[in-house]
């Protein structure tokens, strides 16, 4: 199927997208301009020492670049940490990548401006490069500083996707049309239901369970995962995976219509 697109398929399919955002509570982001390959974190044009370290960290590594190919002065690092509202976001610019070997994360300064990253990393996926970018471009029109592409948030079959920071609301399924109005909504500290994966840095069950209350539900409803259909999730293979889906259940256990 060499024409199967994975983000088309899901939404033909009216796959949830409630409770998919990325789990991490803790992330690194760096600037790394240029290509990157599938796995990006050792395929890109950072030095061969900085590639190491990132490996070797335990918390999740995200690679950043501009829209426009831009790069330097310096190199962007920022570190995001799950907080009950969101991330505490740090961040500074290195004269050098190489200063990542010593750099010291807590001691980095607070940033409170907003972070857009939206995933655009097509020799992963094809979905993310082909309605990832366009959004891109046009975030950065409105927020110059604040936007990136980076290399993989997790369910390219949700393209266009992109993680906020600092609230930690992920979302998907943006285009060109929508992706603006969403970002403006998070931006107003809304929650702009209609796209919304979830806020990251939590399980499934929690994002599921916020999003539900939200939406007026009862805060005592239980959320259980329960396996979904196993799907082709990706332009970038063909394999099939198992996915999961999120039942919210009344307090004798029946099913919440509608949630």
């Amino acid at each position: 199927m060499p024409d199967f697109r994975c983000s088309i398929a899901s939404l033909a399919d009216e796959e949830p997208i409630v409770g998919t955002a990325p789990t991490d509570p803790e992330l690194l982001l760096v600037e790394s301009p240029g290509p990157w390959g599938r796995d990006a974190l050792a395929d890109n044009r950072l030095p061969d020492a900085v590639r190491d370290h990132l490996a070797g960290l335990d918390l999740k590594v995200l690679l950043l670049r501009r829209y426009d190919g831009g790069a330097g002065p310096g190199t962007h690092v920022f570190h995001a940490r799950a907080t009950g509202a969101g991330f505490e976001v740090r961040g500074t610019v290195l004269d050098r990548p190489e200063d990542l070997l010593a750099l010291d994360l807590a001691a980095l300064p607070a940033y409170d401006a907003p972070l857009w990253l939206v995933c655009t990393n097509g020799k992963r996926d094809r979905c993310c490069a082909e309605v990832g970018r366009p959004i891109a471009g046009l975030l950065t029109q409105e927020w110059p500083e604040g936007t990136w592409e980076t290399t993989h948030l997790g369910g390219h079959r949700f393209s266009g996707t992109l993680l906020a920071l600092p609230s930690g609301l992920t979302l998907g399924r943006l285009d060109t049309a929508t992706a603006l109005a969403a970002c403006e909504a998070v931006d107003r500290g809304e929650v702009p239901a209609a796209w919304v994966r979830g806020r990251a840095g939590r399980p499934g069950v929690e994002q599921v369970r916020e999003l539900h209350v939200l939406a007026g539900g009862d805060p005592a409803d239980e959320v259980v995962a329960v396996p979904g259909p196993a799907r082709r999730q990706s332009c970038g293979d063909d394999k099939v995976k198992g996915t999961t889906r999120f039942e919210v259940r009344g307090p004798h256990g029946d099913p919440v219509p509608g949630r």
